[in-house]
């Protein structure tokens, strides 16, 4: 079977390690990367023995497939260039901008009948994938998800940002439809919700209450989760988790209760989950699978989001009326 023909565009601190992962997988030729900072798409080029690229249309029939690693507000234009040439796809999160600007990219992807995937890449996180079996009717769900603040995220806040990561598993461990979504964000260092906290009321009694942070200190990825006789804790970065479950006792001593708790540390070896995702991308492309997370779902979650930063949006301008009348 022929290489298939790959490239990246944008090879900045994240689509750098696409460029590497593709360079490194046998079934791939890395056919070039691209970058608008020519310097820089040298620089990587010359490290993976391929070819620089300063604009995305110069390699459109060049590929089979592409990596798009760019500035959210560019994802849409750059995707359809491709999925319209009939190029594979994976976009990383938030699949774009707007809800009609991804409904578009979908459509596309469907009519060509071509993979858009969308890079949530939490999903290829090993202790995500151990959290998804253990996990069957969730009743309470925390996540917290906070660190500094980083210059190259600024076109967008912190709810697209960052919290989507945490959307996107509560949507999929859930399974539920929305029923209500309260949610508060405050600017910081931007122009733009920097620390924010959603609560999610679901129509099957669960609820899900995330905080995300850019601009914190102390740097906290974990979620937990609360289900009937289990509690369950996952550290997203060090891909371990902590299974708390209530289970009977035979003939109790008096007074004692008739069950007691059993603590578990689930620990897996470590797996980088962008190398996972980037396989499971060109997996999908050669044999025609569908994605674990392909553009539909990415939309769902996207649609949430937006809903919640929407909301943020206008309580910090209501707030904010209010203070100049005082």
């Amino acid at each position: 079977m022929a290489k298939l023909n790959i490239a990246v565009v944008g090879v900045g601190n994240l689509g750098q390690h696409h460029a590497r992962i593709y360079a490194g997988i046998k079934k791939c030729n890395l056919v070039g990367v691209v970058d608008i900072n020519r310097k820089r798409a040298q620089q990587i080029a010359r490290q993976y023995n391929t070819e620089p690229y300063y604009d995305h249309r110069k390699i459109l029939d060049k590929v089979d497939a592409v990596s798009v690693v760019v500035p959210t507000v560019s994802h849409y234009q750059i995707a359809r260039d491709f999925l319209e040439r009939g190029v594979h796809v994976l976009v990383e999160k938030p699949i774009t901008s707007t809800l009609e600007e991804a409904e578009e990219l979908v459509d596309i992807a469907t009519r060509k009948g071509i993979i858009l995937q969308v890079g949530h890449i939490e999903h290829f996180n090993v202790g995500v994938q151990k959290l998804k079996e253990i996990v069957t009717q969730p009743m309470f769900i925390e996540a917290h998800r906070l660190g500094g603040f980083q210059p190259r995220v600024k076109d967008i806040g912190v709810v697209l940002d960052l919290m989507i990561h945490d959307i996107d598993i509560v949507l999929r461990i859930v399974n539920s439809t929305i029923k209500t979504i309260d949610a508060v964000g405050v600017p910081v260092l931007t122009n733009k919700e920097d620390i924010a906290n959603a609560r999610i009321i679901f129509n099957n009694g669960c609820i899900a209450n995330i905080t995300v942070s850019r601009v914190s200190h102390k740097e906290m990825r974990k979620i937990r989760v609360f289900q009937k006789d289990t509690y369950i804790s996952l550290d997203y970065r060090r891909q371990t988790m902590d299974v708390y479950r209530k289970v009977p006792v035979e003939n109790p001593e008096p007074g004692m209760p008739p069950a007691k708790i059993v603590h578990q540390r689930i620990r897996q070896k470590k797996v980088e989950p962008l190398k996972l995702e980037l396989k499971h991308f060109i997996s999908c492309v050669c044999s025609g699978g569908c994605p674990i997370v392909d553009g539909v779902h990415a939309l769902s979650s996207l649609q949430v989001t937006l809903q919640i930063s929407n909301m943020i949006r206008e309580r910090l301008n209501e707030v904010l009326a209010k203070q100049e009348q005082a």
